[in-house]
């Protein structure tokens, strides 16, 4: 413990428990668990007690302000506090594993604060996510121009875009096109990259899941005219809306509900293909993003079904090898040393690595390697 190693042996021998040398005098690699599920839980209890009793002797007022103020204490309370619970007897018990926290907060390891548990398809990893952007021109070298290391694993790529675009411009590096995944896509993030940077995001838009428009001649939103300026909205019907008003949900996103007259909605004959609402008096409601956003998805839905939409999109594929690459021949989905910021630099130096061999490529005429199919797929007919 960092307070034991820094405070004078005499202190020492004061304050920590005789019962401690027995116990835990070896290293923890170096034992083994006891025995048995009773055995265990007991040996889990002791450690639990003891942990409490560390952090209350740093916690007590005769402690140097130092050791209070280390980092490793307030990791090792961490620990204690997402592993064990006070029981009715003032004991400590193991948390039961329904009540622990989520994974954005759950310490995985004590060697390294920073690192979480994620879990993509089928691939578990405890760690941090890096996103790499590189350029994409047809007649130039493909070079990685910004490496994000996340502070957790289970972060959200959408929810990084905007600092990745932010960093992108503090270096004068922005694009006019950038094209990303899906996962990368969302309402928001279309009208944030135009207004703020001038960018065109290209990137496939979430589909409406809604089972209008799974059915065929559903009514789907689209289907509504949105008078913005009135707030009033016309069913393809030509019922107008009797409410629009604005509400939250509970991330505190900004939506805008519309609600139809039950009275034109229940005896409507088309009502098999617009509202299955066995609430509010069986009318259809409609539940939409602000204007811009709601604009830039009906937009982007429509733009990904055309043939320049796959063009363009088709040269994202290139990412996935800039990844593999970094992976195999670089190793860089495994960290060397621990903390985020080394992580982050390893990573760097990966990208400036993959740079450098592109560069060499380039200037010596080696062509780029072309996506490689199977045998079998090449029997498939051009599309």
């Amino acid at each position: 413990m960092p307070w034991l190693a820094t405070t004078p042996p005499e202190g020492v021998q004061q304050r920590v428990p005789i019962a401690w040398d027995a116990r835990d005098g070896r290293r923890i690699e170096d034992d083994r668990l006891p025995r048995g599920q009773a055995a265990r839980a007991e040996y889990a209890q002791q450690v639990g007690a003891d942990g409490a009793w560390l952090l209350s002797q740093v916690a007590a007022p005769d402690t140097p302000e130092a050791l209070q103020q280390l980092s490793a204490m307030s990791v090792l309370q961490m620990c204690w506090q997402q592993e064990d619970v006070p029981g009715a007897d003032g004991t400590l018990e193991w948390r039961d594993p329904q009540a622990c926290p989520v994974a954005s907060e759950r310490l995985e390891s004590p060697d390294a604060p920073e690192a979480r548990l994620a879990t993509r398809r089928q691939l578990q990893g405890v760690g941090d996510k890096a996103h790499l952007r590189e350029t994409c021109d047809d007649d130039l070298p493909h070079l990685v121009t910004q490496v994000t290391t996340t502070t957790i694993a289970p972060a959200t790529a959408v929810a990084q875009l905007a600092g990745i675009q932010e960093a992108l411009a503090a270096r004068r590096l922005l694009p006019s096109e950038q094209v990303v995944d899906a996962a990368s896509v969302r309402a928001l993030n279309l009208v944030q990259s135009r207004e703020r940077y001038q960018i065109d995001l290209v990137g496939p838009v979430e589909t409406d899941h809604r089972w209008q428009a799974r059915v065929e001649g559903g009514f789907t939103t689209e289907c509504f005219a949105l008078d913005w300026e009135a707030r009033e909205a016309v069913c393809p019907r030509g019922q107008r809306s009797i409410r629009w008003c604005q509400t939250y949900t509970a991330r505190q996103r900004h939506m805008i509900h519309i609600d139809f007259d039950p009275a034109h909605c229940r005896p409507c004959p088309d009502r098999v293909r617009c509202t299955r609402a066995k609430t509010a008096g069986g009318a259809r409601t409609l539940t939409l993003q602000p204007r811009a956003e709601f604009e830039a998805l009906v937009a982007g839905r429509a733009r990904q079904q055309t043939r320049e939409f796959a063009q363009r999109y088709a040269r994202r594929a290139g990412i996935e090898g800039t990844f593999s690459q970094g992976v195999r021949a670089l190793g860089m989905r495994r960290a060397r040393y621990r903390g985020l910021r080394k992580t982050h630099l390893q990573q760097v130096a990966t990208a400036t690595a993959l740079n450098l061999r592109r560069l060499a490529d380039w200037h010596s005429g080696t062509p780029r390697a072309a996506t490689r199919y199977s045998r079998f797929a090449r029997l498939a007919p051009a599309s």
